[in-house]
C-alpha cells in the first residue's frame, strides 16, 4: 500500500492554456470593421506549469482571482484542451480519454450542482449509479456511509431545487463519491456556507482522504479550510507556479511575525522586553510580538527568564490567512521578486 502511495496519480508538465480575447469595435463604422477583421489579443491563463501529486495526498492549489486555478483544474478534468505541455492523470490523458476519464474521477465545482434539479436527491444518486455502472452492494455501502457522515436523510426525498446551499453541497460531494474515484477535483466546496455546514463537509473530506486514500486537490479562497486539510499547498499567480511545498515551511518563510505568550509567576510593573511590541496584557499573562528575522523565539524566553519568573509560555505562528495574503499583495514568491 505504501509503495502504492508513493506513485505519481496527477502529472502535469510544462502545463500552458492560452485564450483568444477578440477585439470588438463600436459604432457603425466599427460594426462593419467586426464583420471583416477579427483582431484579437492573447491572454496566457496558465503558464509553463510543472508539478506532481501522488496517491492519496490532498493538495490545496491556491491563488487569487484570475491566477488559473479554474482553468487548471478544467484542464485536469478534461472540460479544457492545454495549449501546450503534458497532462496525465491516473495515466490518462483527460481530453483525449475524456469518456474513460470522467467515468474515474470526482468533480465538485463550487455552486454548479451535478444532480437532477427537480428529482429527488436519491432519484439523483439513482441516476448516478446507473451512469457509473456502480455494483449494488457497492452503491448501497457507500450510500449507508455517505448518509451518516453528511447527514443526508433530513433531506434525501426533497427535490434539490428545495435544497439550501449546504445540504445541496453535501449532495454533490456524496453524488462525486458514489463510485469510488480514485481522484477528487474540489473547487471552492464550501463557498458561501456557514460554519457548521463547513465543518461536515471538511469532516467528510478528511475522511474519504484518510479511508479511501482519495487523491484530492482543493482550490478554495477560505485558507481555513487550507489550514484544515492540507500539509502540502501549490500556489499559482498570474499563470505562474510560484510555490509548491509544505503549508508549515510557507508559514516560516512568510509569517514575519510571531507572538510569544507569557505568563509571569508574580506580578511584573513593566514587562517590556527589547525587539519586542507588547500588545495585550491580562493580569499577569502577556503578549509580546516579533519579528522572526531579527530575534528567534529561543533568545526571547532565554531574557524573559533572566529577568523574570515565568509559570507557563507559548509561542504563536501568525494566521495562514494573514501569510497568504501578505504573499499576493507583496508579491514576495512572484518571478522577480525580492525572494
Amino acid at each position: 500500500m505504501e509503495e502504492a502511495k508513493s506513485q505519481p496519480i496527477i502529472q502535469v508538465r510544462n502545463l500552458g492554456k492560452d485564450f483568444k480575447i477578440f477585439k470588438h469595435h463600436r459604432g457603425a463604422w466599427g460594426a462593419l470593421r467586426n464583420l471583416f477583421s477579427r483582431e484579437y489579443s492573447i491572454i496566457h491563463a496558465v503558464k509553463d506549469i510543472t508539478f506532481e501529486i501522488h496517491v492519496g495526498e490532498m493538495v490545496g492549489y491556491l491563488g487569487p482571482n484570475g491566477a488559473g486555478k479554474s482553468t487548471t483544474i478544467k484542464m485536469l478534468s478534461g472540460l479544457l484542451v492545454p495549449s501546450g505541455g503534458e497532462l496525465l492523470v491516473a495515466g490518462r490523458v483527460p481530453w483525449k480519454q475524456r469518456q474513460e476519464h470522467v467515468a474515474r474521477i470526482g468533480t465538485v465545482f463550487g455552486q454548479r450542482t451535478t444532480l437532477w434539479w427537480d428529482l429527488p436527491v436519491i432519484e439523483s444518486f439513482h441516476l448516478l449509479k446507473h451512469i457509473y455502472k456502480v455494483p449494488d452492494q457497492q452503491f448501497q455501502d457507500n450510500l449507508a456511509d455517505f448518509r451518516r457522515i453528511l447527514d443526508l436523510d433530513p433531506f434525501l426525498d426533497m427535490p434539490v431545487r428545495s435544497l439550501s446551499l449546504g445540504q445541496r453541497m453535501r449532495a454533490d460531494l456524496c453524488a462525486a463519491l458514489l463510485h469510488e474515484p480514485p481522484v477528487v477535483f474540489l473547487d471552492e466546496p464550501t463557498i458561501g456556507l456557514d460554519v457548521v455546514a463547513k465543518e461536515s463537509i471538511r469532516a467528510f473530506i478528511q475522511h474519504i482522504n484518510a479511508e479511501r486514500s482519495t487523491t484530492i486537490l482543493l482550490t478554495t479562497h477560505d485558507i481555513s479550510d487550507i489550514a484544515r486539510l492540507c500539509k502540502r499547498v501549490i500556489i499559482i499567480d498570474r499563470g505562474h507556479l510560484i510555490y509548491d511545498g509544505l503549508l508549515e515551511s510557507l508559514q516560516e518563510r512568510f509569517g514575519d511575525h510571531r507572538q510569544l505568550v507569557v505568563d509571569f509567576a508574580e506580578d511584573v510593573d513593566k514587562p517590556t522586553l527589547e525587539r519586542t511590541q507588547l500588545i495585550h496584557r491580562d493580569g499577569r499573562r502577556v503578549t509580546y510580538q516579533f519579528q522572526r528575522d531579527e530575534i528567534t523565539a529561543s533568545q526571547l524566553i532565554n531574557l524573559l527568564a533572566s529577568r523574570y519568573r515565568i509559570r507557563d509560555l507559548s509561542v504563536q505562528e501568525p494566521e495562514i490567512e494573514n501569510t497568504i495574503r501578505r504573499i499576493y499583495e507583496e508579491d514576495l514568491l512572484y518571478p522577480g521578486s525580492k525572494e
